[in-house]
């Protein structure tokens, strides 16, 4: 979380997320709010991936899940 902040009656947080931990947030904000919240999100820049996450991905390209 890089800031917390009200607008209004609002709460705005703005964070630095990676996209694979954004699927399903859409879904899991809605319940959360009750169907009141929204979210936007903006590309920021490109990052190495950690070295246990690489090692799972590319285990899963060589059995083809």
């Amino acid at each position: 979380i890089n800031e917390m902040r009200d607008r209004g009656s609002l709460k705005v947080i703005d964070a630095a997320v990676p996209l694979s931990e954004m699927f399903g947030y859409a879904t899991a904000l809605r319940s959360m709010t009750q169907g009141r919240g929204s979210y936007t999100m903006e590309f920021d820049h490109y990052a190495e991936v950690p070295r246990h996450i690489a090692e799972e991905i590319i285990g899963s390209g060589k059995t083809g899940r």
